[in-house]
């Protein structure tokens, strides 16, 4: 909007000085220097960081303009009933001069006690007749006022009588009356009310006009309600919104109690150490000891840090105050750092209360590495608010709990000891931990009384809480899903039953009609959308016996596991596989040497911690390739129920320096926080080569890392190392050492009995794929054609005897001779063994057996 030419004006800027000038703040006098500062602090976001003079200056522009706009809209109402009362008095009969005067007068009795203009103009109307107006006492005294800047024809009282204006600099008229006081008048309204009345009532003139005003009232009170409308109650409403805005987030008593947090047991007894203080400030006091203030729970995405936090505060029926990490920030320069004073003084004030800001990291990034200065600040400004915790008083029982997915990122200063001095890691719960969780979430399902929950747990490898939340969710669509299928069909065979009589009886063949009715219960794909959109618009509430039958049972959770990914195998976790012993076959020595070097400290920690053995082993692999390396490994972390992780050699490599260090401590760290984990290293020789007095690149950093993390200054707890090789010759000695990968295996070729077991694997004892009764799976491991085969070259043998015999099949189809059951028999095992040779050249059988020779060394 334009004013005058050159001149722009900001429109919501005016109006928020309409609202200030009609609220009941400003009285009868505001000074624009007092108006402009209480307009920035009641919309501090926006004219907060403006300079004081020059927002002064606009704010007096506005201001002005206002005033000219509401001249113009006063004059205009005047001429109105000035022109309207013109006419009436046309068809009036004339009367004296004097009483006319009068009661032209009498219709303009507030105009001329209220705003200066307008008494201005009736002046002028009235022709110069100054004999209107009462006269005022004689014996008054007089006041001569200095010379001001003065008005033209401001004075409509008696000729005895000086009435001299100045201006003031805000905009606002100040009268000198005779009596010597002054008084104010507001030229943004009307004189809305008693409110606006004089403040000098004592002279006499002005107590007669006063009496007029009344009997006026209530006619003009009317037309300036529609010409000023009354915002006192927005602006008390947007006050009030601001003063609610800025108070920050609000205390509240969660329900949640321990109970409701399944599998943390001993993380749940660590925190109940720690919450002495809290109902027992005494104890504190007594020893002369500050009380620990705070702790970070920390741990992968889902695995219940917000639901702990709340269960600490439900169960000791503390107040709580949640604030997500985010909302404290603010794009005005200093207002975060104020939002976090504000909380922490909120905190002290409702004592006792736990304070819970869920995912810190947002805010407390590293200061070396924080990319703008304000994120240094906050940093700085919650170090201090932990520590003025400790300063405030010793009894102040404020616990403050953050939660965090990226402990690493977080500023150091924030993990030292007064601020979050303890660490708690809610990892991904193990088998047993899983089984007391889903407890917890279906004590409120209804499930089969026989429900196997443990069965369930060992289904569920890598599965946080939320996971397994997701899970129940799923079950139970599953549930429902099944449950109404099985009522459409029933209703459907119902249905046909029904019409099958009526058909019968016109002589209808039954044999037609139940080849027909097994057609219709079978719902084809465009069937069932319909049933469910049917369903979806079926108003009526389901009937209370198809409820009764609603159960959820363990198939339910079996079809649901497949649709339900766990958030670990998102993350780049492979999870337990599904190899067991029985998918391997020999390998006994070696099957013995596992299972005590990683399943035994898993199963018996104490037996291992009494004879001091605390530091996992980690175990080599090493053999020709095919023998069954990997297979080992999948079968080990299934048997254990560990987690596993999985990493091919080359995919930490990095063309970015630093990239591939940081991939290999991601991993032991997700290990860590997985705990008990097994990292299984495959094709390791790709990862940690033989380094050398010339090299000095990415290779060399990642062995120098990984040396490190196996067994660096931090403990490996719970986390076990396997690696597999067919080339250990090229591999690092550092990395074979005791304390690392001290158990070098020899996975070698199998021999003929061995061979046999193998076969008898993979074959399911000759049941899949059936044998014919001319095949001897012993007479096949003992022959010379099977020397030097590993137990891949085995299953390829096998599988190319199979598609020889399905070869065979189909011609036998295309001659449309009789189908019968396809079998493998002796000629197919002979056609195999002409394409499959062994993968394992005589050279290498040479070099795989001294590395053999040198490990029994």
């Amino acid at each position: 909007m334009r004013s005058r030419p050159g001149h722009f004006v900001d429109l919501r800027l005016k109006q928020r000085v309409k609202q200030y000038l009609a609220s009941s703040k400003c009285g009868q006098y505001v000074d624009i220097g007092i108006l402009a500062s209480d307009l920035q602090k009641t919309y501090s976001a926006e004219y907060g960081r403006r300079k004081r003079n020059a927002f002064r200056i606009q704010v007096e522009k506005v201001f002005g303009i206002i005033s000219n706009e509401k001249d113009r809209e006063d004059l205009a109402v005047l001429e109105a009933e000035h022109v309207a009362k013109r006419a009436r008095q046309q068809e009036k009969n004339d009367t004296a001069g004097s009483a006319t005067d009068l009661s032209d007068y009498d219709d303009y009795p507030e105009d001329l006690s209220t705003n200066h203009m307008n008494s201005s103009l009736l002046s002028l109307y009235k022709k110069g007749n100054p004999d209107s107006v009462p006269p005022t006492p004689k014996n008054d005294p007089m006041e001569t006022p200095p010379p001001v800047q003065a008005a033209p024809q401001t004075s409509t009282l008696s000729r005895g009588t000086r009435v001299e204006t100045r201006i003031s600099e805000g905009g606002w008229f100040i009268d000198k009356t005779p009596c010597g006081k002054d008084f104010f008048i507001d030229l943004s309204e009307d004189g809305e009310g008693d409110g606006k009345k004089l403040i000098s009532e004592k002279s006499t003139e002005f107590s007669v006009l006063e009496s007029e005003r009344k009997k006026t009232k209530g006619k003009r009170a009317k037309r300036k309600k529609e010409e000023f409308p009354d915002v006192d109650g927005e602006i008390n409403a947007m006050l009030l919104k601001e003063k609610v805005r800025s108070k920050g987030p609000e205390l509240y008593h969660p329900s949640v109690k321990f109970e409701d947090v399944g599998g943390n047991d001993e993380t749940l007894k660590e925190i109940c150490k720690m919450l002495i203080h809290v109902r027992h400030p005494e104890v504190y006091n007594h020893l002369g000891v500050v009380p620990p203030r705070g702790f970070l729970l920390h741990g992968p995405p889902g695995c219940g840090k917000t639901l702990l936090a709340q269960a600490i505060a439900g169960e000791l029926e503390l107040p709580m105050l949640k604030v997500a990490a985010t909302e404290i920030v603010s794009g005005v320069s200093g207002e975060s750092e104020q939002k976090l004073r504000e909380l922490f003084e909120q905190a002290v004030s409702s004592a006792p209360c736990v304070l819970f800001i869920d995912e810190i990291d947002a805010i407390t990034p590293k200061r070396e590495v924080a990319s703008k200065d304000m994120e240094r600040r906050i940093v700085a400004q919650f170090l201090t608010c932990m520590d003025d915790l400790n300063n405030v008083a010793a009894t102040t029982q404020v616990l403050v709990i953050g939660a965090t997915n990226r402990p690493d990122s977080l500023d150091p200063a924030l993990r030292r000891a007064g601020r979050f001095d303890r660490e708690i890691c809610l990892g991904i719960p193990d088998e047993a931990a899983r089984e007391k969780i889903l407890r917890t979430l279906c004590r409120k399902l209804k499930l089969l009384e026989s429900f196997e929950f443990h069965h369930l747990a060992r289904l569920t490898p890598g599965y946080v809480g939320a996971d397994l939340m997701a899970l129940c969710r799923e079950a139970a669509m599953c549930t429902v899903n099944r449950a109404l299928i099985k009522s459409e069909k029933q209703k459907r065979k119902h249905m046909h039953a029904g019409g099958n009589t009526a058909e019968e009886s016109m002589g209808v063949g039954t044999d037609n009609l139940v080849e027909e009715d097994t057609k219709q219960l079978e719902l084809p794909p465009k069937d069932e959308l319909q049933r469910l959109l049917d369903l979806l618009k079926k108003q009526d509430p389901l009937p209370e016996e198809q409820l009764q039958q609603l159960c959820i049972e363990m198939n339910d959770f079996i079809v649901a596991l497949s649709s339900v990914q766990p958030s670990a195998k998102r993350e780049g976790f492979v999870t337990i596989p599904d190899v067991t012993w029985a998918d391997i076959g020999a390998l006994e020595d070696i099957r013995e040497e596992l299972t005590m070097a990683i399943l035994a400290p898993v199963r018996n920690p104490e037996q291992f911690k009494a004879l001091g053995l605390t530091t996992p082993a980690g175990v080599l692999l090493a053999g020709p390739p095919g023998c069954g390396k990997t297979l080992l490994a999948k079968a080990v972390a299934n048997e254990s129920g560990l987690n596993f992780i999985s990493v091919k050699g080359p995919e930490l490599l990095n063309m970015y320096v630093g990239e591939s260090e940081r991939a290999v401590r991601q991993v032991f760290q997700r290990a860590r926080n997985s705990a008990p984990c097994v990292i299984f290293f495959d094709e390791v020789d790709a990862l940690c080569p033989r380094r050398s007095d010339r090299e000095s690149g990415a290779s060399v950093r990642v062995v120098n890392q990984l040396l490190t993390e196996m067994d660096g200054l931090e403990n490996r707890q719970q986390v076990f190392i396997m690696a597999a090789t067919n080339r250990p010759d090229i591999i690092d000695p550092a990395i074979l050492r005791p304390g690392r990968l001290d158990k070098t295996l020899y996975v070698g070729l199998p021999p003929p009995e061995d061979r046999l077991a193998i076969l008898k694997t993979i074959t399911k004892d000759g049941s899949r794929p059936p044998l014919d009764t001319d095949v001897s799976l012993e007479e096949i491991a003992y022959s010379q054609h099977c020397d030097c085969y590993t137990g891949a070259d085995l299953s390829a043998l096998v599988r190319e005897a199979s598609i020889c015999a399905l070869r065979q099949e189909m011609a036998l189809q295309n001659t449309q001779c009789k189908k019968g059951e396809i079998k493998i028999s002796h000629k197919h095992f002979e056609e195999a063994f002409k394409k499959v040779k062994s993968s394992v050249s005589k050279k290498d059988q040479i070099m795989y057996e001294e590395l053999h020779q040198s490990l029994c060394r």
